[in-house]
């Protein structure tokens, strides 16, 4: 079986050949010539698994608990994929802690693949090629897929567009009860899970939580695009009045403890989504944010590449002496790319 097709990659991917299944990621993480194709071949065969988020702050425990999430999962005879999102590194571009080195449980488990992805310069916890993994993962098969974020804090809120189920990691013990709610991840929290429970001080990171849950947060289907949340148009018939409370569940990852109650808490999740209609307008939500990831960086390269070289670094180089302000740099390259389609049309 040819595995430098579209066709040869497609059917032993389909086949569960896991060659195939890495080879596809990398020539999307590398954004090949068979990269879009191989996209396009196997978006309509994906759409069935759980995709589920684990963000919070650094030093909670993120990488041991979803650990032992997947253990959990394959007890109960499901796969799992897993994708860990891991800061870039400045010099070789490539992910500076491998998430596969903490989770060496799952080593040889065929119901488990684990992807480490760098971040490779972009925000919000995630990596570019983040969706387009995740679609592939699903298209493969796996009936959950886990999506381990960066931590960095202040911008995780991402997750939220790309799971149907977002887990918000705590830990107590960090100076501060609930660092997350700091960052406005307390909205986008569908379950809590306060990590390391075994430490002093869980008590008040869970009855922190609690007291924000209890000034009530709304359930709100918006898309993040340039710092605005832009709301989607969802039929108000498939909204149910029934609003999900975000559960609140202590855990201690590396001895397993409360693993298997966190597991129960995201199927309950996965079930209200699918019987309240949520699902629906999760998927929407996704749509619609990687339409206009898609759309933002395809206008962006068919921009530059209409700008000549030594336009653009003279201009660059203007604003880095200061002699033009970036915002009215962006007009005028804007206007030269315009001018460059017009006169090849002419």
């Amino acid at each position: 079986m040819e595995l430098n097709t579209v066709e040869g990659l497609t059917e032993a991917l389909l086949t569960g050949n896991r060659r195939a299944l890495a080879r596809i990621i990398s020539h999307i993480e590398n954004n090949t010539e068979l990269a879009r194709p191989l996209l396009a071949t196997l978006y309509p065969r994906a759409g069935q698994a759980h995709i589920i988020g684990i963000t919070g702050a650094p030093g909670t425990g993120k990488s041991t608990l979803v650990n032992v999430l997947a253990q959990v999962y394959r007890q109960r005879h499901l796969t799992v994929g897993i994708i860990a999102i891991d800061p870039t590194s400045p010099f070789s571009g490539g992910a500076l802690l491998g998430d596969r080195v903490r989770m060496r449980d799952l080593s040889g488990d065929p119901g488990v693949f684990i992807r480490s992805m760098a971040t490779r310069g972009s925000l919000g916890g995630l990596a570019q090629a983040t969706a387009d993994v995740i679609m592939v993962l699903d298209a493969a098969g796996f009936d959950r897929i886990i999506i381990e974020t960066v931590g960095v804090g202040q911008s995780e809120v991402e997750i939220a567009s790309a799971a149907y189920t977002t887990v918000v990691v705590e830990a107590p013990g960090f100076g501060d009860e609930v660092q997350a709610i700091k960052a406005g991840v307390l909205e986008i929290a569908d379950i809590f899970a306060v990590n390391k429970a075994d430490r002093e001080g869980v008590d008040r990171t869970v009855m922190a939580l609690k007291m924000m849950l209890s000034l009530g947060v709304p359930e709100k289907f918006q898309v993040m695009h340039h710092g605005r949340m832009l709301p989607v148009d969802f039929p108000a018939a498939e909204r149910s009045t029934n609003a999900w409370t975000p559960p609140i569940i202590k855990t201690v990852a590396t001895s397993g403890q409360g693993a298997a109650d966190l597991v129960d808490a995201i199927e309950d999740h996965r079930l209200y989504l699918e019987q309240s209609g949520r699902r629906i307008l999760r998927d929407q939500l996704r749509a619609a944010t990687e339409l206009r990831m898609i759309l933002r960086d395809y206008l962006l390269e068919e921009l530059l590449a209409r700008i000549p070289q030594e336009r653009l670094q003279h201009i660059i180089n203007a604003v880095a002496r200061r002699e033009l302000d970036p915002y009215t740099a962006v007009q005028q390259l804007v206007h030269a790319a315009f001018a460059s389609r017009n006169a090849s049309s002419a």
